[in-house]
């Protein structure tokens, strides 16, 4: 076996295994965060991927990716975000549970605002869906809103490595671009959690664009195209008339091996931000305050001390959540 365990052997949110905050106690909280104060936040969906795919595809993605690092890390892995927001071209597709655009983004703020006051100063949004232009919003707006010594990451799973989806032409294992419960995620899904897959019954359809290829890029622009693939509305269909399959390409030619060096690849980058981060700051420790906010010096030393300690204030007396 390598140092990865691919596939893993099933979850762990239901599992004692002390990797999701959601499952331990305040006492097992408080002296984790001794340890190890940096919690992986999975940002997934619950959407449409076909026939043979979960509807939970993109967030059992990253919940499964966090789950392997934290347990070799220490880190901690927050129950997920199981709806999230949509482009337009998503609307109206049956089992996606899209979330009001400005909700999504007040929720993830709700979320980064409760785990920092908690203890959890470093956070990594790890997003699994295609809300990646989204996500940062949240994270700016709890910036602006409290002001407080933080690392808050977004990362997505897909630009953590983008060398590692080149089709065959590239010299990669993919016979076709990644877009949609196609050949690539399909792939990385029967690597990650095969016992929830049923290739089987995987269906192929033909991607559409109303536009000449080369301009508009597809799923996490790994083409490098002019236009991002959300920076356009009617360059193409939207998905509940033109696939009513919920799928956008190839899941037929999906298997768990062509995506099983890219799955290593991101746990190894996964793993290395964690530790990077930790051995900068710490548990306990922060960047500079004084670099990051011009709250006076007293405010900030009581806004970050451990909770429920002498002289600690709670984040919510520093800024209006619900203003």
């Amino acid at each position: 076996m390598g140092k990865w365990q691919i596939p893993p052997e099933g979850g762990h949110m239901e599992r004692p295994t002390g990797v999701y905050f959601q499952t331990m106690t305040m006492k097992q909280i408080r002296e984790r965060l001794k340890q190890c104060d940096l919690i992986i936040i999975p940002v997934g969906s619950t959407e449409n991927h076909g026939p043979n795919a979960p509807t939970g595809e993109d967030t059992f993605l990253v919940t499964r990716m966090a789950e392997q690092v934290a347990l070799k890390t220490g880190c901690t892995v927050a129950e997920p975000i199981w709806y999230g927001y949509h482009p337009y071209h998503h609307i109206g597709m049956p089992g996606t549970v899209p979330v009001k655009d400005e909700a999504f983004i007040d929720y993830l703020v709700s979320v980064i605002a409760g785990f920092w006051n908690t203890g959890f100063r470093k956070q990594i949004l790890l997003n699994g869906h295609g809300q990646e232009f989204v996500i940062p919003i949240a994270i700016h707006k709890f910036a602006k809103i409290f002001q407080v010594p933080a690392i808050i990451i977004n990362l997505n799973w897909y630009h953590a490595i983008q060398d590692k989806f080149k089709t065959k032409e590239e010299g990669g294992p993919y016979e076709t671009p990644f877009i949609h419960a196609d050949e690539v995620e399909t792939s990385w899904s029967l690597a990650l959690f095969p016992e929830f897959m049923h290739q089987e019954w995987a269906v192929d359809t033909e991607p559409k664009g109303f536009l000449p290829e080369g301009h508009i890029d597809k799923a996490g622009n790994l083409l490098h195209r002019p236009i991002a693939w959300y920076g356009h509305v009617g360059g193409g269909p939207i998905e509940v008339v033109a696939y009513p399959e919920g799928v956008v390409g190839k899941a037929t030619l999906a298997s768990a091996e062509k995506a099983k060096e890219g799955v290593e690849a991101l746990l190894d980058y996964l793993e290395k931000l964690v530790r990077d981060i930790m051995e900068r700051f710490p548990a306990g420790k922060l960047p500079p305050a004084e670099m990051l906010s011009q709250r006076p010096k007293e405010e900030l030393e009581a806004l970050t001390k451990e909770p429920l300690t002498e002289g600690w204030r709670n984040l919510y007396t520093a800024g209006n959540l619900w203003g």
